[in-house]
């Protein structure tokens, strides 16, 4: 998932003030839930926390903050008409500007984070798998990018983590619980490996490859032969739906994106106390 972790870094780096708004408390009603946050420069901003009134006031007065060289601050903020957004609820902003002591409390953030969101093995950096590793990186989810060929791991998104495993399927069995699947490499024989090696998981929570009817036949009767075509029920193929055929890699990306988030944000929910 993509963090205000590295906008922050960056601004520090630069000298470039900074102030984060945290919402606090969020009660009835609200665009954002508690722990949403933005990053705001006297030029950019970065996050949001629900848009309208609420943010458009926000920037103001973190960037009044920047121009008094203020460090801290609050805001609490009924959502009703006096300032034009009839949501019915309540927020409580917090407004800190970014320092070293910051800095490393949102990287000790960012770690845990990545440890208890849903994740995503994408095998394959192809043009597809890079499109899809880009489209997923801003989701709250874990997503890590595997191939064979270290130099196709270049230029990826920092959000992502990228493996180099001469043995991509090896890296099914180190995988977290309940995480998406997605095979999409530059070879039919080790996209059968890796399938076969996630649908042996019974916690997989979604196994998709890429590729036809022809193809999914075909690794249909390579598990059979294995005694295993009962787990062909479980695969996703073609990824990202059957009712638009474009072959383009960031159309196949944003469907694939779009269908893989669905499944792991909506067990995630079911699953939480």
């Amino acid at each position: 998932m993509t963090t205000l972790h590295a906008t922050a870094r960056a601004t520090l780096a630069e000298a470039q003030p900074a102030i984060l708004v945290t919402v606090e408390t969020a009660l009835g009603s609200t665009p954002r839930e508690a722990g949403a946050r933005m990053l705001i420069t006297a030029n950019e901003v970065s996050g949001t926390i629900g848009g309208g009134r609420l943010e458009f006031d926000a920037i103001d007065k973190a960037r009044r903050m920047i121009a008094a060289g203020e460090a801290a601050g609050t805001s609490d903020v009924p959502l009703g008409p006096e300032i034009g957004q009839c949501c019915g609820g309540r927020v409580g902003l917090s407004f800190r500007r970014v320092d070293a002591v910051l800095l490393e409390a949102l990287a000790k953030e960012a770690e845990h984070a990545r440890e208890t969101l849903p994740a995503v093995m994408i095998f394959g950096a192809g043009h597809t798998g890079r499109a899809l590793a880009a489209a997923l990186a801003p989701l709250p989810l874990a997503v890590t990018l595997i191939d064979s060929r270290p130099e196709t791991l270049a230029d990826i998104p920092e959000a992502v983590r990228c493996v180099a495993a001469a043995m991509p399927e090896a890296v099914v069995d180190d995988a977290p619980p309940h995480a998406a699947y997605v095979v999409m490499t530059h070879d039919h024989s080790l996209d059968f490996l890796v399938a076969a090696a996630a649908l042996a998981r019974p916690d997989a929570a979604y196994v998709g490859m890429i590729g036809s009817a022809t193809k999914r036949e075909r690794f249909r009767r390579h598990l059979a032969e294995d005694g295993r075509e009962s787990d062909a029920a479980r695969l996703t193929l073609p990824i990202g739906g059957a009712a638009l055929r474009d072959k383009r890699p960031e159309v196949i990306a944003t469907l694939a994106a779009a269908e893989i988030a669905t499944c792991l944000l909506k067990h995630q929910e079911e699953t939480l106390p």
